[in-house]
């Protein structure tokens, strides 16, 4: 029995070593198959914190990842390394979602292309080089109704310009106009009542829309900055396929 007592510590220890070998090989084959871009695995070592391992690869670059290579933290960010999706992304979209019946839609210009069917918000500065961009990839999406919420942030030119073009007779095509064609809205009356860009402001700051552009659909989901038409397209079918 002492025999067996003083063994004992060394047996466990042996069992705790061929259970992390076995984690290290789980970890590298999963990985090596999920994500065949990630360079050769220089290391896999346990991290502080139970469950989790460090991956080194590179050198110095790490990532980390559980026992079995099914998720991994890269930049912050939990990823299934099965499927590749970004979970932390996936459910920050989830929780900054919005209902997109509730946005004051009397507060934003309005452009109707084609049956106008689909429906999209975009929040935008008209000194906003992004956004200048964005506005003439959008001209080419088809039957959607476009509004857009004047959200000036870059400064004092850009509340200036955002009145006038609020004010203009025509708001939509004043703002086109600039926005494609580098035309300079007219100068707004003194007594126009744009008090819509304040509201326009608490809307963003409500919702947490720091930058421009910053696009809304119809199934509450959102997506920061200038997206190429063909992922704009995705999102307007994805939103019309959710109930």
């Amino acid at each position: 029995m002492k025999l067996l007592l003083r063994l004992l510590p060394a047996v466990v220890l042996l069992c705790l070593s061929a259970g992390a070998v076995a984690q290290e090989a789980a970890i590298r084959k999963n990985l090596a198959e999920r994500l065949p871009k990630l360079p050769k695995i220089d290391e896999v070592t346990r991290s502080p914190v139970p469950g989790l391992f460090e991956v080194r690869f590179g050198g110095t670059q790490i990532l980390y990842s559980d026992a079995n290579g099914d998720f991994i933290f890269v930049n912050g960010s939990l990823i299934d390394a099965k499927t590749r999706t970004d979970l932390t992304e996936e459910r920050i979209e989830k929780l900054s979602a919005i209902d997109f019946s509730e946005l004051p839609l009397k507060d934003a210009m309005v452009a109707r292309q084609g049956t106008g069917a689909r429906k999209m918000a975009v929040f935008v500065d008209p000194n906003c080089g992004y956004c200048k961009r964005f506005e003439r990839d959008l001209t080419t999406v088809k039957d959607v109704t476009i509004y857009t919420f004047l959200m000036p942030i870059l400064g004092a030119d850009s509340t200036a310009k955002s009145r006038d073009i609020w004010c203009a007779k025509d708001a939509q095509r004043a703002w086109r106009a600039w926005m494609i064609d580098n035309v300079v809205p007219p100068k707004a009356a003194a007594n126009c009542d744009s008090e819509v860009l304040e509201r326009n402001l608490a809307l963003s700051k409500k919702h947490r829309i720091n930058g421009t552009p910053a696009l809304f659909f119809e199934d509450g989901s959102r997506k920061p900055g200038a997206l190429p038409p063909d992922q704009v397209e995705r999102q307007l079918a994805a939103a019309a396929k959710k109930p």
